[in-house]
């Protein structure tokens, strides 16, 4: 059962916290706002079980990386995974600790979720700003039988450095060659579309979708969930139509090569499968390998390794994919075993 908005503030004033009133005892992160409603979920049966809480900061990843370079938390999120280089001058790690699917959303009257069909082609002309009514011949094309408004089309987008983005720019940029070479892909990038808004963090861009009509945005899927936001359905690599669940982001993901690159920052988009959901990414977890509070560390690793143990069927709850017990028995052995205990 999906959690409702107010719900999922509760947990994050319980389970989290602000700066001020985190105890000496608390995690400290910050990052991708991707991940944190599961982490939210996570830090509230955690602390139940540990009297440890976590005060995580939803600032997006570009802040995540910048916070855990600063040294001024433990751990920090990124859904934007560095390079093995820059790992290496960092001195750090990087893990997955949930797969989750970004999601186009719109506001559109008559439209529910999954009712609306686009190619990955098509969003980039709309996301480009070529494609700028509703009722526009290529989207008529994909929805026959729909009545589609004679409506201009809002963007809205992040406004700040995002994992969500690189998510979904990576996407556009295997699917879209003119976007390819005009824009490409990042945690940020220069929105072409002339009629666009930004949004902070996926509560921010939610936020917008819901309160514009005619607008199309992109988030985590269980903020489109959480805020009642309708999705698009999206053509995947096989040519078929379809909806984002935690089944076709595991689809996703069902091949992956975690170790066959540097850092496990593997891109999970426009992945060959039937049921496969064509923006699906991983959300990361970033830690020194020789920290200055040995103690916050391991705490930090505790709290993830409960969390890996325990936390499945939340995660599936808020509609993310869990990690098989392969992969985190790999991490644990592979990566947390290069950081100093």
């Amino acid at each position: 059962m999906m959690f409702s908005f107010k719900k999922l503030l509760m947990i994050a004033a319980l389970a989290f916290g602000v700066s001020s009133t985190a105890t000496a005892a608390d995690i400290t992160g910050a990052g991708a706002t991707f991940p944190y409603p599961i982490y939210a979920k996570w830090a509230e049966a955690y602390k139940k079980v540990s009297n440890v809480g976590l005060n995580y900061q939803s600032i997006g990843s570009s802040g995540g990386i910048r916070q855990i370079r600063a040294k001024t938390v433990t751990f920090g999120g990124t859904d934007a995974p560095l390079s093995g280089a820059e790992l290496e001058k960092d001195g750090m790690v990087q893990f997955p600790t949930v797969l989750g699917g970004v999601v186009p959303v719109i506001n559109l009257d008559g439209f529910k979720p999954g009712e609306l069909r686009l190619t990955g082609p098509v969003l980039a002309e709309i996301f480009m700003g070529t494609i700028s009514k509703w009722n526009d011949a290529k989207i008529a094309a994909l929805n026959p039988g729909k009545t589609l408004p004679n409506q201009a089309v809002t963007v809205v987008h992040r406004a700040d450095g995002s994992g969500t983005t690189f998510i979904f720019t990576d996407y556009l940029n295997e699917v879209s060659k003119p976007w390819a070479e005009k824009v490409g892909k990042g945690a940020s990038v220069k929105w072409p579309a002339a009629s666009s808004v930004g949004g902070k963090g996926n509560e921010g861009v939610a936020a917008n979708v819901a309160r514009v009509k005619g607008a199309i945005g992109y988030v985590e899927f269980a903020y489109a969930k959480k805020n009642k936001i309708p999705h698009t359905k999206l053509e995947n690599r096989n040519g078929l139509y379809v909806d984002p669940d935690d089944s076709t982001f595991a689809a996703a993901a069902a091949n992956a090569d975690w170790f066959g690159t540097p850092g496990m920052g593997i891109s999970l988009v426009n992945q060959r499968g039937a049921t496969a959901w064509p923006i699906t990414g991983a959300t990361f977890v970033l830690m020194y390998k020789a920290p200055a509070d040995k103690a916050a560390s391991n705490d930090a690793l505790k709290f993830f390794d409960w969390a890996f143990k325990n936390g499945k069927k939340m995660a599936e709850e808020l509609d993310y994919v869990p990690l098989p017990d392969s992969l985190t028995k790999a991490i644990t052995e592979k990566v947390w075993t290069q950081i100093a205990r």
